[in-house]
């Protein structure tokens, strides 16, 4: 997403009072019917939403922006976000608990899948205008084209569903934690290595290109506004995203991951229509199967992801930025439609997304999570000259919605 957003329309409260009343009325409901844990998490995920949305924390554009333009302010804070979380996450994960809850990593196999699905996920970060995170800040903030972009992510990932045991029947190396096979500190060590070393190759391009690093655009706003309205730094976004990450392993056993849910909304959809996807092998994994009988307010990753959405939806209004608009150019409508499907057939592939698979993956330890990155930073290099296409002759206000 564009750090500068466009046409500031007069502040309104009706905006975060229906997010603060919608939120209030699924707390109510998930402790009668589920209990305190999910309320917890549903917080966590409008405290995620919140954070997206005022840091304009996007992994697409900081992507787009340093291959195109080398410009590396929105990579950098990637880096401090990881760092943080790996410090985190690390002894936790190697102890097995965390505040007495037993923790796991999301960690998976390396193979053709993960490769060849970040690969198609990164064009479809740029065709569809955000990643999985992006998405959903973007549409809880009012951005009709990625309710387009989110409703075939859907439609992708279900279809993933029905082709992954095949995807997964490929060659691959066994799922690896440094962690495990490391140790706490050689596994830190070696992260956060990685961590600066990515960073001052982004400073050395910026500078090689521009001269200097740019100079973020200082804020007006005194700091409990500012807070409470934005923008905000985009270290602010780094810290409190790795810090709500954290949240959601002690909550939920496990990290922060967002299009599993996607998956089960499509397949809950279809089974009321009529179509049988439990037959399909994806949707007899005991964990899998569990979710599909389930109510889908008992699945942590929907009830998070609802959570993004009206946190989003809550911090626009906060700025004065909720304006939806419903006019959406032919072709950036037909971006959002290949974009989306892209997205949702890639994470299932890929064993996740930016967040699941990059963002928790490696602060899980896990070498899948490093695969994607570099498969998707191709796909999103791709994908990038894609764009053009599908987005000529557009403000950038529009072209740069998502993530």
């Amino acid at each position: 997403m564009s750090r500068s957003l466009s046409m500031t329309p007069a502040r309104t409260a009706v905006a975060p009072l229906v997010a603060f009343i919608l939120l209030l009325l699924g707390a109510v409901f998930l402790q009668n019917s589920v209990g305190s844990r999910q309320v917890l998490l549903l917080v966590v995920g409008a405290a995620l939403g919140l954070t997206l949305y005022h840091a304009a924390f996007g992994f697409t554009s900081a992507w787009r922006v340093f291959i195109n333009d080398r410009r590396g302010a929105g990579l950098r804070a990637q880096m401090v976000m990881l760092a943080v979380a790996v410090v985190l996450f690390f002894p936790a994960l190697a102890a097995g608990t965390l505040f007495g809850q037993p923790v796991v990593g999301l960690v998976a196999p390396i193979g053709v899948s993960v490769v060849v699905g970040a690969f198609i996920f990164g064009i479809g970060m740029q065709l569809g205008g955000g990643c999985a995170s992006g998405t959903l800040f973007t549409v809880g903030g009012g951005n009709a084209r990625m309710l387009v972009t989110l409703l075939f992510f859907i439609c992708g990932s279900l279809i993933a569903t029905h082709h992954v045991d095949w995807w997964f029947s490929l060659p691959s190396f066994p799922a690896t934690s440094i962690v495990k096979s490391f140790g706490v500190v050689p596994a830190l060590l070696v992260s956060l290595a990685v961590f600066a070393l990515i960073a001052a190759v982004t400073v050395h391009l910026e500078k090689r290109r521009h001269g200097a690093l740019e100079v973020p655009v200082a804020s007006q706003q005194p700091g409990l506004r500012r807070f409470l309205r934005g923008p905000w730094p985009l270290v602010w976004g780094a810290i409190g995203l790795a810090l709500l990450n954290y949240a959601t392993l002690a909550l939920a056993g496990r990290p922060w991951g967002i299009t599993s849910a996607f998956a089960l909304w499509g397949a809950k959809a279809v089974t009321a229509l009529g179509v049988d996807v439990s037959s399909w092998g994806f949707w007899q994994i005991p964990g899998n199967a569990k979710a599909l009988a389930a109510p889908v307010w008992q699945d942590v990753t929907s009830v998070m992801n609802v959570g993004i959405i009206l946190g989003a939806l809550m911090a626009a209004g906060l700025a004065g930025r909720f304006a939806p608009s419903l006019k959406i150019p032919a072709r950036a409508l037909l971006a959002a439609v290949i974009g989306g499907l892209l997205l949702g057939y890639g994470s299932r592939m890929a064993y996740g997304c930016n967040i699941g698979a990059y963002f928790s993956g490696i602060a899980s330890g896990s070498l899948h999570g490093w695969a994607w990155l570099v498969a998707a930073f191709i796909g999103n290099s791709v994908g990038v000259r894609l764009r053009p296409f599908f987005f000529a002759g557009e403000r950038p206000q529009v072209a740069l919605s998502g993530c």
